[in-house]
């Protein structure tokens, strides 16, 4: 069934389009156009069907006057309104060397219908398929929205402040290095850093979370957001065609054009089945002249006609596009970018994840995560090791003044001397303060347990007056949801391997916090490439199974690339992810993998359902019209009836749940 009405511009039904092609630039992007359905779009379908009750009432009513030209003339004023399009559709592909379409075969099985006087039939022919039609443009429009959704979350004006006064101006003529002014509850139209001190911001349409984000001043802020307090001022850092959401479009809109090897499969099928369905018509209507006494070519006409009918091949080449369409919807609502359906294919197929470590399973942000004391507050100790640190700008004295009390800044600070590669030294309102590593305390003659040296994370050692007070572990943190995140792969029978450039004491130790098969540590971006390399090397003898690599596409481009599957984490936040990944996880979730396998997943089973049921109920008809047992009101209403199920069955994938619990 075609998916259009516009007769002057036919697609492919694999070639099903959600958004424009060749736009520029990508900001300009935008839902297709055609066709909106309203009453009008259904006013054809209804004339005809309006049109054959009355002529079958009058057939059976058996009137005088209705017979003869008169009754042909009402048959067939009746099936030009959806007859019509589908004969001009037919006959322009024709025109471009495409004979053998759905178009051509409904053509030819309603002409040949009139042809031999069943006249009802070939009205009923035509006017179920336009129905069908009819139907599946609603799903490819409900899909489209789907998309047209991420699309409008880019606001075409933006306030620009000039010269001290706020001027709404198109986002298209904002330039770098301008600052833009975002009301509460208005969306943020371009890329940008903080001005003010903070703001809270509706992530949702661009990550998928619930939960508003604090942005600080100098973080980024990105198009798609929405202010949900007070007034806050923005320096824009990319032009509107620039930004990451543009990025985003421009992938999606890419992503129709890379199809799964199931795709191209019934692509090329459907060309091959469509000549082989027409011939076996011919020969089912002709070859019976040479074995049959009886033989009526009417009767054997009206054999292949039937058979043309529930040949056409549209349930197959509508509705798997459909369902893999579904498939990427459903995952951009989960906050999962899929740049092409080959990619949902692949993750069904994925035996081993490796995961990156930082920025995948852990924040990337070194924090207190325990701390100790000897014979003092916990408190206190953090207040004096704090003032101490407040003269350093290394990445652990920036955790040690998180974790303190704020009012570590009204202690006086003297002396400050930092030790390379051991720490600093000091006078904290008057007491001597050392804060460091073992070494340091080992050149002042501090004493403390040794078997503190062999905590595998960063331990702050600190000594008050030359003696030994407590210590601090500073380490990555793991992120909320990885553990679980590892249980779901897991579940779904997956090996899970971490590598990272961290020590390999740290790697274990989160490796065995998450319950990770294996975890190797001390690798270079050229190392880890070696172990995936050894890794695919080990999945060579499994048939069809795939590696996926997770990381932040930056450093670890090299592997993502490698990778059968490359899965970028947090892709708003680089344009290498964007550009390296093959699908992009839009928040930090590491649980949002096992998601995208199991969207997957669902999208495999539902396509090859799909094919199953068009096979098998074709097949059955095919023979029972072969034989004479199936009428042409049978072969259409199974026709139709199966590329409706079809459709619907596709369409279901976009409203499965696949949350943490679901088992899809």
């Amino acid at each position: 069934m075609a998916h259009t009405h516009d007769d002057d511009h036919d697609h492919d039904h694999d070639d099903v389009e959600l958004i424009e092609e060749g736009t520029t630039p990508v900001a300009e992007a935008s839902p297709k156009k055609g066709p909106e359905q309203t009453w009008t779009t259904y006013l054809p379908a209804l004339l005809s069907l309006a049109g054959l009750l009355i002529g079958i009432l009058l057939d059976n009513l058996k009137p005088a006057w209705f017979n003869g030209p008169l009754r042909l003339g009402w048959y067939l004023t009746t099936y030009l309104p959806v007859g019509w399009p589908v004969l001009r559709r037919a006959w322009s592909r024709i025109l471009q060397r495409d004979v053998f379409t759905e178009f051509f075969l409904m053509g030819v099985a309603t002409v040949g219908a009139f042809g031999i006087g069943e006249y009802p039939e070939g009205v009923a022919v035509m006017l179920f398929y336009t129905i069908g039609e009819l139907f599946q443009d609603a799903a490819v429009l409900r899909a489209r929205r789907s998309v047209k959704a991420l699309l409008d979350v880019r606001p075409d004006q933006v306030t620009v402040l000039r010269n001290g006064q706020a001027t709404v101006v198109k986002a298209a003529a904002v330039a770098i290095g301008d600052v833009v002014q975002v009301k509460a509850g208005e969306k943020v139209g371009l890329d940008g850093t903080m001005r003010s001190d903070s703001g809270s911001f509706d992530t949702a349409a661009l990550t998928g979370e619930s939960v508003p984000r604090t942005i600080r001043k100098g973080e980024s802020v990105l198009a798609g957001m929405i202010n949900r307090q007070s007034l806050v001022d923005m320096d824009v850092t990319a032009v509107y065609a620039d930004s990451k959401l543009s990025r985003i479009l421009k992938m999606v809109q890419e992503a129709t054009g890379r199809k799964a090897q199931t795709q191209e499969f019934i692509a090329r099928f459907a060309k091959i089945y469509t000549p082989i369905i027409c011939a076996l018509a011919l020969l089912i209507t002709v070859l019976p002249y040479f074995f049959v006494a009886d033989y009526q070519f009417s009767q054997w006409l009206y054999r292949g006609l039937v058979f043309l009918v529930i040949g056409c091949p549209c349930a197959l080449v509508v509705s798997i596009p459909l369902g893999y369409f579904g498939g990427i919807g459903a995952a951009s609502r989960h906050g999962i970018l899929v740049k092409g359906s080959v990619f949902l294919d692949i993750m069904t197929q994925v035996k081993t994840v490796v995961m990156d470590k930082t920025g995948t399973l852990t924040k990337g942000v070194f924090s207190v995560t325990d701390v100790h004391t000897e014979g003092m507050d916990k408190d206190e100790l953090a207040r004096l090791t704090a003032a101490l640190e407040s003269k350093s700008t290394h990445p652990v004295a920036t955790a040690v003044l998180a974790y303190a009390p704020k009012d570590y800044v009204s202690l006086t600070v003297e002396g400050v001397e930092e030790i390379p590669g051991q720490g600093l030294k000091g006078t904290v309102s008057g007491k001597q303060v050392l804060a460091g590593n073992a070494k340091l305390l080992q050149q002042f003659g501090v004493t403390f347990d040794e078997k503190l040296t062999q905590i595998p994370y960063t331990v702050v050692l600190v000594a008050i007056d030359g003696k030994f007070a407590g210590h601090f572990v500073i380490a990555d943190q793991i992120k909320d949801d990885a553990k679980d995140a590892v249980r779901q792969l897991h579940e779904l029978g997956l090996k899970t391997v971490m590598l990272s450039g961290d020590k390999s004491a740290v790697v274990k130790a989160v490796g065995d916090a998450l319950g990770i098969d294996t975890a190797i540590g001390d690798l270079l971006p050229e190392d880890k490439v070696k172990q995936v390399e050894a890794l695919k090397a080990e999945l060579a003898n499994t048939p069809k199974a795939k590696l996926a690599f997770v990381g932040d596409g930056v450093n670890d481009a090299p592997v993502v690339a490698l990778a059968d599957a490359g899965i970028a984490m947090g892709g708003l936040g680089s344009d290498a992810t964007i550009e390296t990944a093959d699908i992009v996880i839009q928040n930090d979730e590491p649980s949002r993998i096992a998601t995208a396998i199991r969207i997957g997943r669902a999208t495999r089973r539902i396509v090859w359902q799909n094919i199953t049921l068009a096979f098998v109920v074709k097949a059955i008809v095919l023979i029972l019209g072969a034989g004479g047992l199936a009428t042409m009101w049978e072969a259409v209403f199974a026709d139709v009836g199966v590329a409706m199920l079809a459709i619907l069955n596709a369409v279901r994938v976009q409203n499965l749940k696949f949350d943490k619990s679901s088992g899809n």
